[in-house]
């Protein structure tokens, strides 16, 4: 991997999460083709160039791939055509064009996290098929991603991204889902979240070299191998994040005392990589109330 100037592919640049790893990039002097399906949609920043279209396309040199595409909310059929079939075909191209590492956005909801378990790490069990769409899918696209063999893949799992944005699930989606009515959950249940600046930090750090790879997942990604790594903010509840929205919007939430999960994960593996959350819960919450008052 280049040293001084790394080229990085970014797919959905234009996304909250997509977005914030292309600054993310900019900051540690990569070289960035931002990947969109629309003209005029990267960010512009220097070192920041968009490429529309194909991401294969734009794999020629390129150092690292950071894939953050997956259509949530769209029916089972196309989160499997894009998610796992397109993410596992890009990362054959990456590896034929000689990329060396493939940083994957997955998600920590592939876990399960039923009432009574305890705190969860990256070897915890997983959902079983039938769970959802979405944890299916997601966890599918995992599963190809590892039977790709000849680069180096680190599957970054997060829980929810919080984060100032136009439109994301967090801040703009599940608040209005709570106006539309669904407002009723336990408040002790663990909502565990990360803010969009950490987590991309983590990619970004990941896709220019930053982490080390090692024989031991615990030091660092499996040089040729797939290498789970969670990340998560301090630990908040439902009471938390509920509470804020409600706040923001004039609306009670609807407090429930069902069984819940309480625990939370575990992120030594990602501290031990060198990454640590900045953003505080506080902050989080202050940017959530701050948008939807603009709404």
């Amino acid at each position: 991997m280049s040293v001084s100037s790394p080229v990085v592919v970014v797919t959905g640049a234009n996304g909250l999460v997509g977005a914030a790893v292309c600054r993310a990039l900019a900051e540690r002097s990569a070289q960035v083709r931002a990947v969109v399906r629309r003209p005029g949609t990267a960010p512009v920043l220097d070192g920041v160039t968009e490429h529309v279209g194909d991401a294969a396309d734009a794999l020629g040199g390129a150092d690292a791939v950071v894939t953050t595409v997956h259509p949530m909310g769209s029916d089972r059929d196309e989160q499997h055509r894009v998610g796992v079939e397109g993410t596992a075909r890009l990362a054959r191209a990456a590896r034929d064009a000689g990329v060396a590492r493939l940083v994957h956005v997955s998600t920590a909801g592939v876990y399960d996290r039923s009432a009574g378990l305890g705190d969860l790490a990256e070897d915890a069990a997983l959902l079983p098929e039938g769970s959802g769409d979405y944890p299916d899918t997601k966890n599918a696209a995992d599963v190809a991603l590892a039977e790709v063999g000849g680069l180096t893949t680190v599957l970054v799992r997060p829980p929810a991204i919080a984060g100032a944005a136009g439109t994301s699930v967090w801040n703009t989606l599940r608040p209005q889902a709570f106006v539309d009515g669904d407002r009723s959950v336990n408040p002790v249940k663990s909502w565990s979240w990360v803010h969009v600046e950490d987590l991309a930090a983590m990619l970004a750090d990941l896709a220019v070299g930053a982490v080390a790879t090692s024989d031991d997942p615990e030091q660092g990604p499996v040089p040729g191998g797939t290498t789970p790594v969670l990340v998560a903010g301090e630990p908040a509840i439902w009471g938390d994040y509920l509470g804020a929205v409600g706040e923001a919007v004039g609306i009670t939430p609807e407090w429930t005392d069902e069984p819940v999960w309480t625990g939370q994960l575990v992120t030594d593996r990602a501290r031990r990589w060198g990454w640590a959350p900045r953003v505080g819960l506080d902050r989080a919450l202050a940017e959530l109330r701050q948008g939807l008052a603009r709404s």
